[in-house]
């Protein structure tokens, strides 16, 4: 589960780890009562208008309705006019910004509509670093990642100087141990007040991303001041959604509006769907053989437009819920329902294809393939239905003939 910038920054301030000061705001006026209120407390006109979407690349991304404008902005015009210029422009920024959509690397070409922005001080800033702390599913661990380049994507980094990025495996038992702390701190380059800063930053970040059940901790910037302050410029944070009964207050902060609509509703019927690029929609039961005919439709030369296990205990009522989500995507172009009945029945299947079809109508061709308990029966209900559904006898046979169908 992914939170916007301000509550990341919420949170890890309530745990000691330094962020700037910011306002939240949802209207032109909220925007411009923050400019007020933060110079008053930081003493500095200067601020930045971020927008709030759960994607990465705001600051070079830019408005469909207004090209030359990015998704984060710094209001200079403090600095000579006084807090009245400063209010004037986040006004204006403000009136373009919200309810336009901001298109980045990571929203594809459709975009997102910005509903929040996040004003925030400015910073006076000396170095730009990386930092994250991310779980590799591979080891069951943490990973510290740091690098000099700050404000760079770490995948530009990672093709371009692989050798900058610092990596940094912590074990469970100890958590991120002083000596790793100061490791990491000097190969940051940091000297003096910084890097005795810089090493409470670490521990303490990597404590929260542990305590916090994170999949990821990004903090890029992390900025080092020029009175030698750590201070998480941004902040990007994605939990890890089945440890979430342990963080009610986490899980209070979710924005369904950012999420898939297609994925919420899998999520509320009990399902696991992740959308994809492709036009061949799946419905399959257990995630093995889900991965296993989204291969297979690839071998033959298709596309999967969807990963979509209904789980080994679905009843009726969840196989329609599943098919409606799949025929929603207007990519699709062809369905396989590849369906190896064990604990799940193929007559309970089938019965509840039966009524999918009959309740939002099928555009697209069909193939369905079942095996398992109540085989027989499950291929009577779906014949006898009188329903344009191509049977298929295995699994190979059910994709060379959706793909073909499907063309």
């Amino acid at each position: 589960m992914k939170i916007h910038e301000y509550q990341a920054k919420a949170l890890m301030e309530a745990r000691g780890i330094p962020v700037p000061h910011g306002v939240m705001a949802t209207t032109v006026d909220e925007a411009v009562a923050a400019v007020r209120q933060l110079s008053e407390s930081s003493g500095s006109p200067v601020v930045v208008v971020k927008s709030q979407i759960h994607a990465g690349g705001r600051g070079k991304g830019r408005f469909k309705e207004y090209p030359e404008l990015g998704g984060v902005n710094v209001v200079l015009d403090g600095i000579e006019g006084g807090v009245e210029a400063a209010e004037a422009r986040v006004r204006e920024l403000a009136t373009w910004m919200l309810g336009s959509t901001l298109v980045t690397i990571q929203t594809g070409d459709e975009g997102r509509v910005v509903t929040r922005l996040y004003i925030e001080q400015g910073i006076e800033i000396a170095t730009e670093l990386y930092l994250s702390v991310l779980l590799d599913r591979s080891t069951s661990r943490n990973i510290v990642m740091a690098s000099t380049e700050g404000g760079t994507e770490i995948e530009v980094v990672a093709h371009e100087t692989p050798e900058k990025i610092i990596k940094i495996e912590i074990d469970p038992a100890f958590g991120l141990t002083d000596f790793q702390a100061r490791g990491i701190a000097y190969k940051l380059e940091l000297e003096g007040d910084a890097l005795k800063n810089g090493v409470k930053f670490l521990k303490d970040l990597t404590a929260f991303a542990i305590e916090m059940d994170t999949d990821l901790v990004e903090i890029n910037p992390l900025v080092v001041t020029t009175d030698g302050q750590v201070i998480a410029l941004d902040g990007k944070i994605s939990f890890e959604a089945n440890a979430l009964y342990r963080h009610p207050e986490v899980a209070a902060l979710r924005d369904e509006a950012e999420e898939d609509a297609a994925e919420l509703a899998a999520t509320e019927h009990g399902l696991s769907f992740i959308k994809l690029d492709g036009s061949i929609g799946c419905m399959v039961n257990g995630a093995g053989l889900a991965m296993a005919t989204m291969d297979i439709i690839q071998f033959v030369g298709g596309e999967p437009a969807n990963f979509l296990d209904v789980g080994g205990g679905a009843d009726k009522d969840q196989i329609v819920a599943a098919f409606k989500i799949i025929t929603e995507d207007p990519n699709v172009k062809g369905i396989f329902i590849n369906i190896f009945g064990g604990i799940m029945r193929c007559d309970i299947i089938a019965n509840g294809v039966v009524a999918a079809i009959e309740e939002v109508g099928l555009q697209v061709p069909l193939v369905v393939r079942l095996e398992g308990t109540n085989v027989e029966l499950g291929k009577q209900i779906i014949d006898e239905s009188g329903l344009n559904v191509v049977s298929a006898t295995d699994m190979r046979d059910g994709a060379v003939k959706i793909v073909e169908l499907a063309e």
